[in-house]
């Protein structure tokens, strides 16, 4: 008898499908094991990114385990065809805004935490910020950059905010950015462009209040 389009996948190692063919099977067949690739493809990565928005690691442990709580749950809501990841970025950033809300904490960013890629990521945006003074980023190291990154970056405004941190951290497209925090992709260009433009100002202020010491 020849098997379903469930049991078909089901039948192949869930490393070998796709993050979309796993949540369709898992939908269709409740495997334990597909549920957990998928868990297991993203744990570093989606706690990493609510570890940075939060800036509590108990606050997001708690927030990535309701993020794949509601996946659970709306599993059946899932369109075909649609981007899992984006999709997950959608849920999780929600289940931070819910334990913001309930917590009364606003903190953005946390930078206890180091990694190269977190490195490469500052000096990215360092470099951009900085591209008209072409020694300055040589003058900082990493962990300076970091450390200016996060007093800068916890200065702007709430939905610039969102956006740099979906886009240069977490290295998301300007459409899966704008699928997560649900506004358009117009949006998330300007509040981009906005973000640069005010980091660019917090920068040369702080270059000016240094000279001037």
């Amino acid at each position: 008898m020849k098997a379903t389009l469930s049991e078909s996948k089901t039948m192949k190692r869930p490393s070998s499908l796709s993050d979309e063919e796993l949540l369709m099977a898992y939908r269709e067949s409740s495997e334990a094991s597909l549920f957990q690739e998928l868990v297991r493809r993203y744990e570093r990565e989606l706690y990493s990114y609510l570890r940075r928005y939060l800036g509590d690691a108990e606050m997001a442990e708690d927030a990535f385990q309701a993020a794949f709580l509601q996946v659970h749950l709306k599993c059946e809501q899932y369109e075909p065809g649609r981007a899992f990841r984006p999709w997950l970025y959608t849920i999780a950033t929600n289940q931070a805004i819910d334990a913001q809300r309930r917590s009364r904490r606003h903190r953005m960013v946390s930078l206890d935490r180091s990694s190269p890629k977190d490195g490469e990521d500052v000096g990215k945006l360092l470099d951009l910020l900085t591209s008209k003074e072409p020694t300055a980023p040589a003058q900082l190291n990493a962990a300076e950059r970091a450390t200016w990154l996060h007093a800068a970056v916890d200065q702007l405004p709430e939905g610039l905010r969102d956006v740099v941190q979906l886009v240069y951290f977490q290295e998301l497209k300007y459409r899966e950015a704008a699928e997560s925090l649900d506004i358009p992709v117009g949006t998330v260009k300007s509040r981009m462009h906005a973000a640069v433009a005010k980091l660019h100002e917090i920068w040369n202020q702080d270059q000016s209040r240094v000279s001037g010491e």
